[in-house]
């Protein structure tokens, strides 16, 4: 367990999501570039809420933040520290409605952040939790879809094809060869016409440029690193680890 994830229960849950706040854009830098691919207003969806890095700076830039969180005490937590235009789903994300087995590391907490419907070598607690499809959610003005759940980003887009394929947002998922295979997921969003874009250093570089399977596996040993660990260490190598997809020939900066 990391020192963040001991810490965390222990601590106050505006000091925990206020230092998430702060700490993940160093860890995830392109969360500082959201304006490159979240235009101003409209609707934009967290799924994968965690402590709510990503909500809390989307509220800034969208009218209305729909952050899906299965995890209770966290969807709890964002309830009550979430900005006002942040509205909380105690649900995972997936391709049907009803429940769903979530799996959780050693404490069934879930601090970690790396719960998942898809179980693992370091799961061993399960919780049955509520799941919903996105489509069921018939959102409009929907600007972008930020996707975290540990290995289900395939289920979670194909619950959200109709929404996709109407509102055309920008779509940033995490994808991790240790995780799941990449070709499905990029199959599905290639098919809905949509091109991949990574941010490992200063510039926006096109997915098919760059070898992410590779890269993964060079730099396997960052991931292994908590947050506190990898965003005070600002020199080490970067995972990359989430591509961002902008449909119709769009690129990241363009406004369009």
């Amino acid at each position: 367990m990391t020192l963040a994830a001991r810490l965390g229960p222990h601590l106050p849950p505006r000091l925990v999501t206020g230092a998430a706040a702060r700490l993940y854009p160093r860890f995830e830098p392109e969360l500082r570039r959201l304006a490159d691919f979240c235009p101003h207003g409209g609707t934009a969806l967290d799924v994968g809420g965690w402590y709510g890095p990503w909500s809390r700076r989307l509220a800034r830039r969208a009218d209305r933040v729909i952050a899906v969180e299965p995890v209770p005490h966290l969807a709890r937590l964002l309830t009550a520290t979430a900005p006002a235009n942040v509205e909380i789903l105690q649900a995972a994300a997936t391709d049907h409605s009803g429940n769903a087995t979530l799996w959780l590391p050693p404490g069934g907490r879930g601090d970690r952040g790396v719960s998942s419907l898809v179980r693992r070598e370091l799961h061993d607690t399960t919780l049955s939790v509520p799941c919903l499809a996105l489509d069921e959610l018939a959102l409009a003005a929907v600007t972008l879809i930020k996707i975290d759940v540990d290995g289900s980003e395939l289920a979670v887009l194909r619950g959200a094809e109709q929404t996709i394929l109407r509102e055309r947002p920008s779509l940033f998922v995490e994808l991790e060869v240790r995780i799941q295979p990449l070709a499905p997921v990029l199959e599905l969003i290639e098919s809905c016409g949509y091109r991949g874009w990574v941010l490992p250093g200063r510039d926006w570089l096109p997915l098919g440029d760059f070898d992410l399977a590779a890269h993964q596996s060079r730099t396997a040993h960052v991931a292994e690193h908590g947050l506190l660990r990898r965003t005070l260490a600002p020199r080490r190598r970067r995972y990359v680890n989430s591509v961002l997809f902008l449909p119709d020939a769009r690129r990241p900066g363009s406004g369009g």
